[in-house]
């Protein structure tokens, strides 16, 4: 068995695929016009669809009982698109305690969505401010490996 898809039902496709598009730069990859499926892997499909069989099953949004979790390599520019944007913030930015910042918002229907700080710019950022390599595996919560991994990643180009 393999996962393929998470998706998400929408009230308003057009108004969601126009959201991923310019808040997570996603754009459509395959298109059977009730059901979508954007770059990543995110499925979206019409409510009307979704109903056809759920039957006298009530759909609801905004349960915040999930998310979807995105990296990006570039978080502080990515916050000053933000910035343009009129989103619905579950919080603002903040700083996990692995050291991590991350922003949630919901997209037109409720769901999370979060965007953190790429994991090996963590790390970057921590070398950077002098901590040694085992310091910032202990900050971090993380293996000694995976931090040298990050070094090793950096230095061969890798994001």
């Amino acid at each position: 068995m393999k996962l393929k898809n998470p998706m998400f039902v929408v009230s308003d496709m057009e108004q969601s695929v126009a959201f991923y598009k310019n808040v997570l730069g996603l754009h459509v990859v395959l298109d059977f016009g009730a059901n979508k499926t954007l770059t990543g892997g995110l499925a979206l499909q019409t409510m009307e669809s979704w109903n056809t069989w759920m039957g006298e099953r009530e759909v609801t949004f905004g349960g915040n009982d999930a998310e979807l979790y995105f990296e990006e390599d570039h978080f502080d520019a990515f916050l000053s698109r933000l910035e343009q944007m009129e989103l619905s913030y579950v919080h603002p930015v903040l700083e996990q305690p692995w050291g991590q910042r991350a922003v949630r918002f919901y997209d037109p229907d409720g769901h999370i969505i979060e965007v953190g700080e790429n994991l090996k710019a963590v790390c970057r950022r921590f070398l950077d401010g002098g901590m040694t390599e085992e310091q910032v595996a202990k900050r971090m919560d993380v293996p000694l490996k995976f931090v040298r991994g990050c070094i090793r990643a950096e230095k061969n180009g890798e994001r």
